[in-house]
């Protein structure tokens, strides 16, 4: 029996004819051995595959092994890949499948994320399936599976191994160009994939301790972020150590993200401290007390070249420049350029290498069909061709959900207060667009994950 993808032309046809007529026999599947519709909770599966006979004894080991999701040929797969992780990750499943007959993708958890290990178009599963039966084959998946678990705990661990902790400043000269939005979903994004994660607020307006749930006053009497945040930090050198400053974010992320808040006040403090060059390197000083508590570091800076942003990029290891790619931003970029160079003769001072530029990162991006076909290529162009500068492959778009997760709120009592939350949280109970917005900082994280030296 072949597979003819022609055959399938709605999600029921897909399911019947490809997944239950041909690839779970051909995978080694019984009947005994698989479910179709199954519910945990919210979460609702197309087939949930099991390597051992049903019903599951108590003792059963790796009984979630395989899940299966079918759309309609007419749907983009890319578009469900993170619907498909989330199962993954909350599931604690090894394995996904993905396809809408005329493409298939096999997904594996790794991590804390779904890593694609094999596509093919439909027309060639019958020429490939001797690899798909090698990779998710009831018997070659039963084997692997159980020499996982024979091997030490150490070694089948999932969490990520980190040799030294390395921090990422999010700059631009310019405001409004996602600083934030950035800063603050690519932390949860480490966090979700396991890395431990700490995010810095040094600029004045403190939208990175907003948006992660810090600020729950109503009143200026009840402000308990003016006396412990990041101003302490570097206007002294012997006490409000890191350690003493760190507070959780609040219902942000899952799991949550340790923040060193800012505040308004960092303004009025600004010029006293600028007299004083020991400022710019206490930063750098005291997050070295701290290096064996976290893998990452993400400082979001104001946009400007004040004695905050210094002190952020003299402590940085790695630079990511967010922009919308517009006039004004791309006219900003020498200056940041120059920025960077007085950054690299000071950072010698202390004996730090140059700082390293990941690139700048296309974000708030239009989504609009015809800006993208025809401005947005050249927009990219002139990063590399005008300015000589890196360009991040990963683009951040300005959809709705971006926002709208940062504008949650709570009502307590008769009171409204700020229930602001991360992408990735915010996207595990709204479909749509948040989704799409979790999957592109997904890709971002795997990108600097791949450029930053561990």
């Amino acid at each position: 029996m072949s597979f003819n993808p022609e055959l399938c032309r709605n999600e029921s046809e897909v399911e019947s004819k490809l997944i239950v007529q041909y690839l779970l026999p051909k995978l080694g599947y019984a009947p005994d051995t698989w479910h179709q519709q199954v519910m945990f909770g919210k979460i609702r599966l197309d087939f949930l595959i099991f390597t051992q006979k049903l019903p599951l004894r108590s003792n059963d080991r790796y009984p979630l092994c395989l899940v299966i999701e079918a759309k309609h040929p007419q749907q983009n797969l890319d578009k469900h890949v993170y619907q498909l992780q989330n199962y993954l990750t909350k599931l604690n499943i090894a394995y996904g499948l993905l396809t809408n007959g005329k493409q298939l993708r096999i997904y594996q958890q790794v991590s804390g994320s779904a890593r694609l290990i094999f596509q093919c178009a439909g027309k060639d599963i019958d020429d490939r399936l001797a690899d798909i039966i090698k990779l998710i084959g009831r018997d070659y998946l039963k084997e692997r599976l159980e020499h996982q678990l024979s091997l030490p705990r150490t070694a089948i661990t999932t969490s990520p191994k980190i040799s030294s902790m390395k921090t990422i400043a999010i700059y631009h000269n310019k405001g409004g160009v996602g600083k934030t939005t950035v800063s603050t979903n690519l932390a949860a994004a480490f966090s979700k994939k396991g890395y431990r994660t700490l995010l810095i607020d040094i600029d004045g307006q403190a939208n990175s301790t907003f948006a992660t749930g810090l600020i729950k006053f109503q009143f200026e009497e009840d402000d308990d972020i003016r006396e412990r945040n990041i101003y302490h930090a570097i206007a002294s050198s012997d006490r409000n150590f890191i350690e003493e400053l760190v507070r959780k974010s609040s219902y942000f992320n899952d799991p949550e993200i340790d923040v060193v808040p800012s505040h308004i006040d960092l303004i009025k403090y600004q010029e006293i401290l600028t007299t004083k060059m020991a400022s710019r390197n206490r930063l750098l000083t005291k997050l070295k007390r701290i290096e064996n508590s976290y893998d990452l570091v993400i400082i979001d800076t104001p946009p400007s070249r004040d004695i905050y942003a210094e002190a952020a990029l003299i402590t940085a290891d790695y630079l990511i420049i967010p922009s919308d790619l517009k006039p004004f931003a791309n006219q900003g970029l020498p200056t940041v350029q120059e920025f960077i160079t007085t950054i690299n003769e000071n950072r010698d001072t202390f004996g730090k290498q140059p700082l390293k530029l990941l690139g700048v990162l296309a974000s708030k991006i239009s989504t609009n069909a015809q800006y993208l076909k025809y401005s947005f290529p050249k927009q990219r162009a002139v990063i590399t061709e005008r300015y000589g500068m890196p360009l991040m492959e990963a683009v951040i778009y300005d959809r709705t959900a971006l926002s709208t997760c940062f504008n949650q709120t709570i009502i307590v009592g008769d009171i409204e207060y700020p229930h602001p939350q991360s992408i990735f949280k915010y996207a595990d109970t709204h479909n749509g667009t948040s989704q799409t917005s979790a999957l592109e900082f997904e890709v971002l994280a795997e990108e600097v994950l791949n450029k930053v030296k561990f």
